[in-house]
């Protein structure tokens, strides 16, 4: 456990942020799951131990940890940011009828040619996103 916080607050440091314990608890929840939870549910879930956070902290964290890209910041639905702490190269699948957001490896789909973009179009990068559903009986 030691190890890990260690690791929370070099990891923090070393992207030039202040480790304040809201910011390390928001952090710590988004590394310990794969759900890409809302701001609301990361407060939710903090503040089942002990009440230390509000609304307006939690975005905060959330922004200064997006800003330095330890989070990434997906937009799968409207009026919905939820957030995910691996921000290695992948892909998402989004169930429709659960709201469930799963990961899919970045080498489940052939590279997408972006030379075909109409002159003028600059591509930086891309993401594929399945929308469908899923088994939602069955506990994610």
């Amino acid at each position: 456990m030691k190890e890990l916080v260690d690791d929370i607050v070099k990891t923090l440091r070393g992207k030039g942020l202040k480790v304040t314990p809201q910011r390390f608890a928001v952090y710590a929840n988004l590394l310990s799951r794969q759900d890409h939870p809302t701001a609301e549910q990361i407060l939710i879930d903090l503040n089942k131990q002990a009440p230390i956070s509000s609304q307006a902290t939690v975005y905060s964290a959330l922004q200064a940890l997006r800003d330095v890209g330890l989070v990434r910041e997906v937009l799968l639905e409207a009026g919905v940011s939820r957030y995910d702490a691996n921000v290695e190269k992948h892909h998402h699948f989004y169930c429709r009828e659960c709201k469930t957001i799963e990961d899919i490896p970045w080498e489940a789909f052939p590279d997408v040619s972006l030379d075909k973009l109409r002159p003028g179009l600059k591509a930086q990068t891309y993401e594929v996103t399945v929308y469908g559903t899923c088994n939602c009986d069955v506990q994610h």
